[in-house]
């Protein structure tokens, strides 16, 4: 039997946002799993910064901020909080912090992260048998339900990627 992880799969996949219709951990909740502070881990990442380009970690704006705020993915700032915006690691850039943070504990959370990552992505993308399904069930009842079947095909697609500028803000 293995060792139990230090940190548990549903509390990342919990922890995984949606930010411009990418798939992110915020600075915050990725430092708690690596048991560092949030500054520790953004000066980490500043230091080698050659290694988080654009499409690796983003800097939210206000609108994402907000409307993180607005899930309760993320608190209010009214109490004394941060005086930046958060950073938003993607799945490369979680794997990239692993380069920069080096203890045993941030090794171990990172496989677990990436665990979660492909989790999530099996979880996400429709079958071929769930497609066939559907494929059959559209030829058969197709003038009946034919905007249901479109609806269900909307969600099958992988979310649009965003055209936003995303990375760190100049």
């Amino acid at each position: 039997m293995g060792k139990p992880a230090l940190v548990k799969a549903r509390r990342i996949e919990q922890a995984i946002v949606i930010v411009r219709g990418i798939r992110v951990l915020l600075d915050a909740g990725l430092a708690v799993l690596y048991g560092v502070s949030t500054r520790e881990l953004v000066q980490a990442v500043k230091r080698n910064r050659k290694r988080f380009p654009k499409d690796f970690m983003l800097q939210l704006t206000d609108d994402d901020v907000e409307i993180l705020r607005s899930q309760s993915v993320i608190s209010s700032s009214d109490h004394g909080g941060r005086r930046y915006a958060p950073y938003a690691f993607t799945e490369q850039g979680v794997a990239m912090l692993s380069s920069v943070l080096r203890s045993k504990r941030a090794i171990h959370a990172n496989i677990e992260i990436m665990r979660a990552f492909v989790r999530l992505r099996r979880l996400l993308r429709p079958t071929d048998e769930l497609v066939k399904k559907i494929d059959e069930m559209e030829d058969k009842f197709d003038t009946q339900f034919g905007v249901v079947f479109e609806a269900i095909r909307d969600l099958m697609r992988p979310p649009p990627a965003s055209r936003r500028r995303i990375g760190f803000r100049e």
